[in-house]
């Protein structure tokens, strides 16, 4: 199969890191407006934090046409700032005195259920009424499942690069491949201009020489030889 310069990138939308940051985004927002008092530097904070999650995983996707490591890069990029985001909830809970919920408490099971299997439709109704410590563990609980994600995501992205390099890899194997198809092309006409089987077998010599000679040069060149 030829090799593609540009691989299949986009569908940002069918990933589930993507629809975990947009609730976080869309939650935090909520958040913010619910329980930060206004003027507090936290707000943007926060909220910068939660966009950056979210749009750092868009622009890998698009970026991973040309540049694997662009989208490695912001994908560890959305995974950071999510971890930053992850800090300011629980420093909200240990300032004011509030629990967070261990992950296998019932409560916290409950959680990993809710942001396991609910987009923002399921979580909007807990944000926008439900106290500050239940918003607070949900999207503390719903961060942590979005950061593992990530960190699977970024292990496939490094193994992929491994596999299929950079753009200047991939354009170069292509290249090698036209070269190797255009010389192909042209020592099959040769053979086929032949006009008799002795002819034929002495053009195959030839060609076999030429060959030879160039490997022995490869070899040279490279230090094998």
């Amino acid at each position: 199969m030829p090799t593609k310069i540009i691989l299949p990138h986009g569908g940002y939308r069918n990933l589930l890191t993507y629809k975990k940051s947009d609730v976080i985004y869309q939650g935090t927002v909520v958040f913010v407006k619910r329980f930060l008092q206004r003027g507090d530097r936290t707000i943007d904070q926060m909220v910068q934090a939660a966009r950056s999650g979210k749009q750092n995983i868009v622009e890998g996707s698009e970026a991973s046409a040309t540049s694997k490591e662009t989208e490695l890069k912001l994908t560890n990029v959305a995974k950071a700032s999510l971890e930053e985001l992850l800090e300011d909830y629980l420093d909200y809970l240990k300032v004011h005195g509030l629990p967070e919920w261990s992950k296998d408490s019932e409560k916290g099971l409950a959680a990993r259920r809710l942001g396991r299997d609910g987009g923002w439709e399921a979580f909007a109704p807990h944000i926008e009424k439900k106290s500050d410590e239940v918003v607070a563990n949900l999207m503390v609980s719903l961060i942590r499942q979005c950061t593992y994600l990530l960190a699977r995501q970024i292990a496939q992205l490094e193994a992929d690069f491994k596999r299929h390099g950079g753009i200047k890899e991939r354009m170069y194997a292509a290249r090698s491949e036209a070269r190797g198809e255009d010389w192909g092309k042209a020592a099959y006409s040769r053979l086929a201009a032949v006009q008799s089987p002795d002819e034929l077998a002495t053009r195959y010599r030839e060609m076999s020489a030429e060959l030879r000679r160039m490997a022995a040069g490869i070899k040279q060149r490279k230090g094998w030889s």
